[in-house]
């Protein structure tokens, strides 16, 4: 559950903590008090989308610190490596800047944002107040009566086979096309074949020529020092080169080598020397040797640099490049004109990979329609103790006209609240009240199924009032005492029901507003009750009024502690 909340600098809050407890949790507050900055907060630790807009006005970053505690065994814990320290408790920290920067911690450990929303996921549950609207959306339907349903293995079989399904029918896609685009295509495949089988490409000729045309536009400046270097290490008939006069040098010194040591040094460079320089005009003659030019090879080598740079233009910038091209629509090429006899393999394929998705998906209906059942009867049995008696729920599952990837069905939520009215389409006959009913009701069955600790519910109580007020706060109560729940309400009689009760209000100070948020005493919380109740003008009747509900709250919390 989450134990504590540090917020600092988000809107108008500039250091708060908030000091959560087991069981029912309500804030109250006017409207734009600052409830919603909670939540935002608890969003950010959860990884939530926070708009540096929040941040402060004046201040450059913003943080959020969430401490959880009597955590269970997550699955996000072994993927992560990350743990809850020896005491049980799981540090969060998040930091938004004005530049959009987040910096986010769990465990003192570095995470991403994505890894935080993961996490925040199997830690808290938040419910607001338009999830009721998402009733009236028909789309949303099947994934809450997935989410009950608990398919699991069956689903993720289904998926799998329908991917195999789709995957064959995008090979076969890619292989139909009608006659005269195909006889195109093969047209132009054999063109840009046979451009490139004549051009008898070899691999890094791109760059061997250009190596080798750069040498023959210098070949007459290249010649000339080349052979002016082989004369001058080698000489000729009249003159001695390098070579020759160090092997002269070494003789002469060889005959005294041994008497000092330092002649024997010298004897050594300089032997050195004649073999080092002795390999150097080898070098140089073989060079002179590859700088026999052709008068017409500069002009083949420019003409076959052309041939290449045009090619390369269509099929690619280096020879490789090219050679990978041709590779690629020789195999098209084959693809296209063994096409039909692939696409009846495909077709054969397909239609046994369609029948298994096929097969698979009735499995999967086969376990919505059983789930329903049970959804139903669960429904109902909630929403009576929600103060409609008379209430009938069904979830009527009907077959789409082809199958997709999320199988065979689509649902659709009917009600009826009264006796004697027939089934119809929730969008139709629920109002806003009792919508508010049946999401509190369906989230409450769907929490069955999970592990999370703590739920949020911001302002689901919207349009219930009266009676119906007072059962909305009896299943908020029961459900605290297996969860902890945060609630943010503007009902006297949900409030009541609070195991600590929490004022958000704003004030100024400085020129500056700012938001706190105060857990209220005993004597405070009567009169935030009263104030609920009858807004500025509290009486000694509306105080007695509120007295007496919390009696009442306490004693029917009594009984629901016994009852366990």
């Amino acid at each position: 559950m989450l134990s504590s909340l540090y917020i600092e600098n988000i809107a108008l809050i500039e250091k708060q903590e908030v000091f959560f407890q087991k069981g029912l949790n309500v804030l109250t507050g006017e409207t734009g008090a600052g409830k919603s900055i909670v939540l935002d907060s608890i969003g950010a630790i959860m990884g939530e989308r926070i708009s540096r807009d929040l941040i402060r006005t004046g201040e450059k970053t913003a943080r959020v610190v969430g401490v959880f505690c009597d955590l269970p065994k997550l699955s996000w814990f072994d993927e992560m490596g990350i743990y809850p320290d020896e005491n049980g408790e799981l540090l969060i920290f998040r930091q938004i800047a004005e530049d959009g920067k987040n910096v986010c911690r769990v465990s003192s450990t570095p995470c991403t944002v994505a890894q935080l929303k993961e996490l925040g996921r199997q830690l808290i549950n938040i419910h607001g107040q338009h999830d009721s609207q998402r009733l009236l959306d028909e789309r949303v339907h099947l994934s809450y009566l997935d989410s009950f349903a608990a398919l699991g293995e069956t689903f993720e079989a289904f998926s799998t086979a329908f991917s195999d399904y789709q995957a064959v029918e995008k090979q076969m896609e890619a292989l139909r096309m009608d006659e005269a685009e195909k006889s195109r295509r093969i047209d132009t495949l054999k063109y840009q074949i046979d451009e490139l089988s004549s051009a008898n490409l070899q691999e890094h000729e791109l760059e061997e020529l250009t190596q080798r045309r750069d040498i023959l536009r210098n070949s007459s400046t290249l010649t000339e020092a080349v052979e002016g270097a082989y004369y001058a290490l080698s000489g000729d008939d009249d003159q001695m080169g390098a070579v020759a006069l160090l092997s002269q040098a070494e003789r002469m010194l060889a005959s005294v080598a041994n008497v000092t040591s330092e002649m024997e040094e010298v004897f050594n460079q300089v032997s050195e020397l004649y073999y080092s320089v002795d390999d150097i005009a080898e070098r140089v003659r073989d060079m002179k040797a590859q700088f026999e030019f052709s008068p017409y090879e500069l002009d083949e080598v420019e003409s076959r640099l052309d041939l290449l740079y045009r090619l390369g233009k269509k099929y690619g910038k280096s020879t490789e490049d090219m050679l990978a091209y041709h590779s690629r629509i020789q195999n098209e090429l084959e693809s296209i004109e063994m096409a039909d006899e692939t696409l009846e393999k495909l077709e054969l394929e397909s239609k046994r990979l369609y029948d298994n998705a096929l097969l698979k998906a009735r499995e999967l209906s086969q376990k919505r329609q059983d789930a329903a059942v049970f959804l139903q009867e669960k429904i109902e049995e909630e929403l009576r103790q929600l103060d409609m008696p008379n209430v009938q729920f069904y979830a009527n599952i009907t077959e789409k006209e082809t199958m997709d990837q999320l199988g065979l069905d689509q649902v659709q939520f009917f009600m009826s609240a009264n006796i004697g009215e027939e089934l119809k389409p929730i969008h139709k006959v629920a109002s806003g009240g009792e919508l508010s009913r049946i999401m509190l009701a369906l989230k409450n069955v769907l929490a069955e199924n999970d592990m999370i600790a703590t739920l949020i519910f911001d302002e689901v109580d919207v349009g219930v009032s009266g009676r119906a007020a007072q059962k909305v706060a009896e299943k908020m109560a029961q459900l605290s005492s297996r969860r902890q729940i945060l609630c943010v309400t503007h009902l006297t009689q949900i409030a009541s029901m609070a195991d600590v009760h929490f004022s958000v209000h704003k004030g100024e100070k400085e020129d500056r507003t700012y938001t706190h948020v105060h857990a209220l005493s005993e004597d405070e919380r009567v009169l935030e009750l009263a104030r609920l109740t009858g807004g500025e003008h509290i009486s000694d009747a509306i105080l007695k009024g509120v007295k007496e509900m919390l009696l009442k709250s306490r004693s029917y919390k009594s009984d629901i502690v016994v009852g366990q």
